[in-house]
């Protein structure tokens, strides 16, 4: 009698086979629910399964990903245009709690790939060290749409050439503060800037970069002359420390980021792509409230890179996952870009016996 020996498995001598895990992670860092409800959800099915076994699973999980994220990471650093925005995290470390930071970055439609990032503080050498490799040049810049975080503010030095973009929904946002204390003021910026430079860019969904330059320009610009002038005749007649007053020395400050989405039509009028791609973060840290360890959030980073990057190509996260699980162990690595979301999507899902759930 022969045995046939044992196929490879995700965790080396580890029990969970690759849909038990993909279960686990999705649950957690698609569905939001933390382990210790995933315990309770077991426990309802007879299955005792403790949360410090599944925590470690997760952790051996990010572990094995990792490779896939990192050439995610690179691609996305490939990007002539990213997106970035970061979230805070209660951590819970060895020398009491502290906060921690989730940072993402968006990558442009060529390199479609929504990479997090964690550190344990919001100090600007965490974006710094992530984007070391995002450079330009005069001729042909990279573009960086944030907030105005002082932090980036050392990679848009003149030798790196990174141009800043700013989010108009950022200095929107200002106005709207102030919409009670300011009635008149106010509502003029809004109807400025959602009634006319919004319906710009609604006009322009579907058309080329070139063609959404060209109507930027010719609709766009004007109404950005007139409220620049607007501004500069506030000087003087607003309080500086009122919200409309603060809201004007934003939009001032930030001014030449603000108008840079008129040079390219590859740019975005604001950062929505980062922003909404740090929901499911703010959603999950109301459920799990705090990470373990700082080795739990580069974990998490790692895994919630594969979902929301999985997602963005509309595919089901489990089913892409339990497939990596599967193939990995045997993975070559000459080929480790065959299982990002976008090549998977295209080479191996068409291949798989069991087709995704609709």
């Amino acid at each position: 009698m022969t045995v046939a020996p044992k196929p490879a498995q995700p965790i080396a001598k580890g029990l969970p086979g690759p849909g038990l895990l993909a279960q686990v992670v999705v649950s957690k860092y698609a569905d939001h629910l933390p382990l210790y409800r995933q315990e309770d959800i077991f426990g309802r099915h007879g299955i005792e399964l403790s949360r410090k076994t599944m925590c470690d699973w997760v952790l051996a999980s990010a572990k094995i990903l990792e490779p896939v994220v990192e050439l995610m990471k690179a691609r996305t650093l490939d990007s002539k245009v990213i997106h970035t925005d970061d979230t805070p995290v209660n951590v819970r470390g060895p020398g009491g709690n502290y906060q921690g930071r989730f940072w993402v970055y968006v990558g442009d439609t060529p390199h479609p790939y929504t990479v997090y990032d964690f550190t344990p503080s919001r100090r600007r050498d965490g974006p710094a060290a992530f984007l070391k490799e995002f450079a330009g040049t005069k001729e042909n810049p990279r573009y960086l749409q944030a907030d105005a975080f002082g932090g980036y503010d050392g990679i848009y030095a003149a030798d790196t050439g990174v141009l800043e973009v700013a989010c108009w929904a950022h200095a929107r946002r200002k106005f709207y503060d102030a919409r009670k204390s300011d009635v008149n003021r106010a509502h003029q910026v809004l109807a400025w800037v959602r009634i006319l430079l919004y319906d710009v860019e609604r006009d322009a969904k579907g058309f080329d970069a070139q063609q959404r330059q060209a109507l930027r320009q010719e609709r766009s610009k004007p109404v950005l002359d007139k409220m620049q002038q607007w501004l500069d005749s506030q000087q003087g007649r607003v309080l500086p420390k009122s919200p409309i007053g603060e809201a004007v020395t934003y939009a001032q400050n930030q001014w030449n980021a603000l108008l840079r989405y008129l040079d390219d039509g590859d740019l975005a009028i604001d950062n929505n792509a980062a922003e909404n791609a740090l929901r499911g973060i703010a959603i999950g840290r109301k459920n799990y409230l705090f990470i373990g360890s700082d080795r739990g959030g580069r974990a998490a980073a790692i895994l919630y890179s594969l979902v929301r990057s999985a997602k963005r190509h509309d595919l089901d996260p489990f089913i892409y996952l339990r497939d990596l699980f599967l193939r990995i162990p045997t993975h070559p690595n000459k080929d480790i870009h065959l299982l990002l979301p976008d090549h998977w999507k295209q080479d191996i899902l068409p291949t798989l016996d069991s087709p995704p759930r609709p």
